[in-house]
């Protein structure tokens, strides 16, 4: 069974996030690129790849092409709102670096709330009453087949 066809959002989602120049071009959107030659800097990714990337990023209505803000003849790439509920996952993929992957004093990027200069708090998944649940506390109910 292909993932499109899939009853489990994880795999439909990965069909679409599953590749790590999906994510680091919707990082990078999240951090303000905008433009084919900016993405393609920042990644060092080569152009053909981007362009596939992108191509499936626009169908899956992650970003969408606008306009040049400053009115040059240029197109620029932004994340739909279907893009921005992305932030939460792009958040859990980092914190999740920032605790595995880095040693304590090994520099790295920082997110930081703009308005009070601080890091955001853990992630962390609950019911909906607040209580705080692990994955121990929940079970998947897969449709009937």
């Amino acid at each position: 069974m292909n993932s499109v066809a899939s009853t489990c959002p994880v795999a439909r989602a990965t069909d679409i996030l599953g590749d790590r120049w999906c994510l680091l071009i919707v990082r990078d959107a999240f951090d303000g690129v905008r433009r084919f030659g900016d993405f393609q800097r920042s990644l060092g990714i080569a152009r053909n790849i981007l362009s596939d990337r992108l191509r499936k990023l626009l169908d899956a209505e992650i970003l969408q092409l606008q306009d040049a803000a400053d009115g040059s003849s240029y197109q620029e790439y932004r994340l739909t709102r279907k893009g921005e509920d992305l932030f939460v996952l792009i958040v859990a993929l980092r914190q999740w670096g920032e605790q595995y992957l880095f040693e304590p004093h090994e520099a790295r990027s920082v997110l930081l709330e703009t308005a009070s200069g601080q890091a955001l708090a853990a992630l962390q998944c609950s019911n909906l009453h607040g209580k705080v649940i692990q994955a121990a506390d929940t079970q998947v109910i897969k449709p009937a087949q």
